[in-house]
């Protein structure tokens, strides 16, 4: 009986995600692991205006630890759309 290793990409994604937290993890959750290492991004000024309307309602959370990192996210993501689309001299 033979068996198939994962393809090589998976391999290296997979390297990123300590074994024992890859069962349980949700896929954002291993998004976040396998990005945790980045310092920075450079992203579209779209997907951060979508990442704003995306948490906008975790501002209004009936827990307190949400609705505080929900309110420092998007003060981030708010000031770097502005900075994005301020017009450069």
């Amino acid at each position: 009986m033979t068996t198939s290793s994962p393809p090589p990409l998976l391999r290296g994604i997979n390297a990123l995600i300590p074994s024992s937290q890859i069962a349980a993890a949700t896929p954002g959750e291993r998004a976040a692991i396998q990005l945790l290492h980045l310092r920075t991004a450079a992203v579209p000024v779209p997907v951060l205006a979508a990442a704003l309307e995306l948490i906008a309602p975790q501002l209004d959370d009936p827990d307190p630890a949400t609705r505080d990192a929900a309110a420092d996210v998007h003060a981030r993501l708010a000031a770097d759309v502005e900075d994005a689309t301020r017009p450069q001299r």
